[in-house]
């Protein structure tokens, strides 16, 4: 039992950090779920775009986010999939710039309860202890926070790593609410899905960015953005894209996110000094 404990832990340590190889990509994901989790929607996507992109195109990702972020600011990531306010920092540095969104999609964040809670309302949470997975997590976390800030509540964050973490966490009674998204909920265990309700949601806004490196070659960043484009044409592709809950992939522009730029967010600006 103690050797397939190490092995695991060694196994998820693997999962978690960046590959070094000079003949390889790394595809950062921004760690919403657990790293075996991620590993298990995104590698066969990632086989599929080194088959039509002749690059070796490596899955990665970071044990928390706060990790992941410090990774991207640091440019360990050729690629990277990050969340609508990671990447109005990270554009500007270290210069990450956005190729492709999820098509036809505004994110809304949401707070979840127990299926069984009395609470019906976002102000009744008014005083409780909620989760969410980490302070920048934007649809999960700010923008739920902002607005009860607005209402005049006053709540006690708790971060918990992982938008699966504060499913469970809610489940298991251990807080009234948390704060997720709709893809992250809807890709939840059933046997934790079923026992939460949705008792709000936020505004919606731009989603996450696949954005590259300023670093990755302009032809390579070109067969990049094609073989994203053609998953939305081909059946092995709108296969692939349905399992992490997309319906699509449409071409992005840096002003798509200029909404979230709107907010005047600084929680990551420390980051860039």
């Amino acid at each position: 039992m103690k050797l397939i404990c190490t092995c695991w832990l060694a196994f998820s340590f693997f999962l978690a950090t960046p590959v070094v190889n000079a003949d390889s990509m790394s595809f950062g994901v921004v760690p919403q779920q657990s790293a075996k989790k991620l590993a298990r929607l995104w590698t066969p996507i990632f086989t599929y775009l080194s088959a039509k992109t002749g690059e070796d195109i490596r899955f990665s990702t970071a044990n928390d986010i706060p990790t992941f972020e410090k990774r991207v600011v640091a440019g360990e990531y050729d690629i990277a999939y990050m969340n609508p306010y990671h990447y109005t920092v990270f554009h500007q540095v270290p210069g990450y710039n956005a190729i492709v969104r999820q098509k036809n999609k505004r994110i809304k964040g949401i707070m979840v309860v127990r299926k069984d809670s009395v609470l019906n309302e976002l102000t009744e949470l008014d005083g409780e202890t909620l989760a969410f997975p980490s302070p920048a997590a934007f649809a999960a976390s700010v923008v739920p926070r902002a607005q009860m800030q607005l209402k005049g509540m006053e709540i006690t964050p708790k971060y918990v790593s992982s938008h699966d973490s504060v499913y469970l966490g809610v489940a298991r009674g251990f807080f009234a609410a948390g704060g997720g998204v709709m893809r992250t909920f809807n890709n939840a265990a059933p046997k934790v899905k079923q026992q939460l309700r949705v008792l709000w949601t936020t505004p919606t806004y731009t989603p996450h960015a696949i954005a590259v490196h300023p670093r990755v070659a302009s032809d390579v960043v070109e067969k990049l953005k094609q073989a994203l484009l053609t998953m939305n044409d081909d059946p092995e592709g709108r296969a692939l894209l349905k399992t992490i809950n997309f319906k699509g992939i449409e071409l992005a522009d840096n002003a798509d996110w200029d909404d979230v730029r709107a907010l005047n967010i600084t929680l990551l600006n420390d980051l860039l000094k």
